[in-house]
């Protein structure tokens, strides 16, 4: 009698058990649909960022590797158009999709560091806050799936070191070979991990077959691309060389490590003591190691003058520590109400600066508040550290539309289109023509930036007579050659990045276009 008793208890505890994970499961799954719809309800405010245009054109040309990225960003842009469209829904739905993803994930890596239900909830709940993840998954670039890669081979490391199956190197492979597909700085996270492991207890992992196993799963999936790299004269270099020249010498580490905080605000408040917690407390000594690799990622990009965002996919580990570390500091429930309370005001308060939540102009207004208000205007510091009225993004959201239509005007003035190009100096402009432009038929525009390099005609076969060109001016090589030049119009939108772009109709050569360009095409290879 008594044992039935005992059975029937434990049975009972049992579904109470399944009761509440259900329970908990439900309400993590409806956080990570918050995730989703908060990127969906505001994405036309704005239009195509630049480098959505880039990524959609790279589908154009599926290939096993381009100038600046590796393939895979081309490869999903080209399923989704074919899926959706070239429109701006198609260009949101994978990262808001994914950033949900990303919400329940940090739920996850705080159970795995031994949190609860709240340290879960705390976890999701700050990811989500965060300027980071708002930014990121809010525009079809590969940054939102490189966060994802490091978060997911950083839980997959969280979930062997708790339960040492094997599998897990098995699926590491797998998340490896296709974070790096998607952008190389996954092998900094990688760089780190490998540096300090030899001096952890799990440096028995280095003598399992398993370990062997995952790196040559990893290699198996991106050896196309190193092939490709090879056969092309490894462009990655001269890509590091150009944005070592252009951009990354002109990042301080003072800079750097100040924007570090503004990344992930107001989460910043939770990844904090997150990195702390991991580096010294006794109830994760088994993670200390990754908390470890985390500081040598910052001080790799330290070093190498790394752009703010690099980092990006260490604080979801972070965030969820943090939260772990908060449930055992916090014991009253309101307290820990409050916190969470505390949290969405915050980000309410600072939303225009992960999401675009208003019109231009309005943004604009709320920048400028910002500014009197804490003294600080980083948000609005470009790549080339100049200020303007809207953050780099924004204004790389605007102008597009006004852009694609005056080539448009431009196109339909052309008399014989079939010996006409047009030729954009940029490799936005020539993904708004590319991509925009099949509103108005227009064909791929033909440019020497970026992966355009690729595409770009040798020869023609046939005799060119015009071109429609974009530029923020005449070039004088352009001058030398046409005799009738017209500025057809130009982006008036002052809010827009390319704000004063002109567009040009060229007619009536003075020399052979056809030998221009193919001198052109020599220079370009010298």
């Amino acid at each position: 009698m008594k044992q039935r008793e005992e059975r029937e208890s434990r049975r009972q505890e049992e579904w109470a058990s399944a009761a509440r994970n259900h329970q908990n499961n439900l309400i993590l799954t409806a956080l990570a649909l918050c995730g989703v719809v908060v990127h969906l309800l505001f994405y036309q405010n704005l239009e195509f960022h630049r480098d959505e245009l880039l990524y959609f054109s790279l589908g154009e040309h599926p290939d096993s590797g381009y100038f600046s990225v590796p393939p895979l960003i081309g490869i999903l842009a080209a399923g989704i158009t074919k899926i959706f469209g070239y429109n701006l829904f198609a260009a949101k739905i994978l990262p808001a999709l994914l950033g949900g993803v990303m919400v329940y994930l940090a739920a996850k890596m705080a159970k795995e560091l031994k949190g609860t239900f709240f340290a879960q909830v705390m976890a999701a709940i700050g990811l989500m806050c965060s300027i980071m993840f708002l930014r990121t998954y809010s525009l079809f670039q590969p940054v939102f799936l490189d966060v994802f890669f490091w978060t997911i081979t950083l839980y997959l490391l969280l979930r062997y070191i708790n339960s040492a199956h094997n599998r897990y190197f098995y699926l590491l492979g797998i998340a490896i070979g296709l974070g790096i597909l998607n952008k190389y700085n996954l092998l900094f996270l990688l760089t780190a991990l490998l540096m300090i492991l030899p001096f952890t207890k799990m440096r028995k992992i280095l003598l399992s077959k398993e370990f062997y196993v995952m790196l040559l799963i990893a290699f198996v999936l991106i050896l196309p691309n190193v092939i490709w790299q090879i056969t092309h004269h490894l462009p990655v270099l001269s890509h590091l060389i150009e944005l070592k020249k252009s951009q990354l010498e002109k990042m301080s580490n003072v800079t750097f490590l100040a924007e570090q905080l503004l990344l992930i605000y107001p989460a910043t408040f939770i990844a904090l003591p997150g990195i702390f917690y991991l580096l010294f407390s006794r109830k994760v000594i088994d993670f200390r190691w990754i908390g470890y690799s985390i500081m040598v990622v910052l001080l790799l990009y330290l070093a190498l003058h790394g752009k703010t965002y690099y980092t990006a996919g260490i604080y979801p580990l972070l965030i969820s520590a943090g939260a772990v570390f908060y449930e055992k500091l916090l014991q009253n429930k309101f307290l820990r109400a409050g916190l969470i309370i505390a949290l969405l005001l915050l980000t309410w308060s600072i939303l225009p600066m992960g999401i675009p939540s208003k019109p231009p102009e309005k943004l604009v207004a709320y920048f400028n508040k910002m500014a009197q208000v804490t003294g600080n205007d980083a948000v609005r510091r470009y790549e080339n550290n100049k200020y303007n009225p809207l953050p780099q993004d924004y204004a790389d959201m605007l102008g597009w539309k006004e852009l694609t239509a005056i080539t448009n005007r431009a196109w339909l003035q052309v008399e014989h289109k079939d010996q006409c190009i047009i030729y954009a100096e940029n490799y936005g402009q020539a993904g708004a023509i590319t991509i925009l432009g099949k509103k108005y038929n227009l064909p791929e525009a033909i440019s020497f930036s970026d992966s355009y390099r690729y595409w770009i005609p040798k020869t023609f076969d046939r005799e060119m007579t015009a071109m429609i060109y974009i530029n923020f001016e005449v070039g004088i090589d352009v001058e030398i050659l046409f005799g009738d030049i017209r500025e057809i119009g130009r982006v008036t939108n002052p809010l827009a990045r390319e704000f004063g772009t002109q567009v040009y109709l060229c007619k009536n050569p003075r020399s052979s276009l056809n030998k221009f360009w193919e001198s052109r095409i020599q220079k370009s290879n010298q």
